[in-house]
């Protein structure tokens, strides 16, 4: 059994003598979990200072544990502000485009008559086809979502797609 390195973590050559031990063991730990864009060796001087403010309520035989459990809790709290950052950040809209103008006013033309065939379609069509088409529902779920039979929600929907083929086929 090895002889411990301390004996009060309080003590401050006690204290060097840890950081000294574990800092560079510590600081690969973190990298190599967490990689370099968190910062791992500024958390690993976080939990040396929250070692050194507890130092009289960790036991020495403790340190180690108390040391990894705080410099990964550092990083997975920093992990989840960055994902919080990420979320929030706004996203510029590009103000260009690789499509030639052509290309861009026939997607116009071609939104606006989708949009009016699909307002002619029976309001029955229309969403039996929309849960199917935009919702990504199956056959099954739009019947049981409309109250209807599996069939009756297939016919339903083909019809409509029938029907948006027919009105939109000069477009192809």
């Amino acid at each position: 059994m090895s002889k411990p390195l301390h004996n009060n973590v309080c003590n401050e050559k006690n204290f060097s003598l840890l950081y000294e031990k574990y800092a560079q063991e510590l600081g690969n730990f973190l990298y190599y979990k967490y990689g370099n864009t968190l910062n791992p060796t500024d958390k690993v001087q976080d939990a040396f200072i929250k070692l050194w403010e507890n130092c009289a309520k960790v036991v020495p035989e403790k340190v180690k544990s108390f040391l990894y459990t705080v410099a990964n809790n550092l990083m997975l709290n920093a992990v989840k502000h960055q994902k919080i950052v990420f979320k929030y950040q706004e996203v510029k809209p590009k103000d260009y485009t690789n499509e030639s103008p052509e290309f861009v006013l026939r997607k116009k033309e071609f939104l606006k008559r989708y949009e009016k065939a699909l307002s002619n379609l029976k309001e029955e069509e229309r969403v039996a086809f929309m849960l199917s088409k935009i919702e990504g529902k199956t056959h099954k779920e739009v019947g049981e979502i409309l109250g209807i039979t599996k069939k009756v929600a297939e016919h339903r929907i083909y019809s409509a797609f029938k029907k948006l083929k027919e009105q939109l086929d000069d477009f192809r």
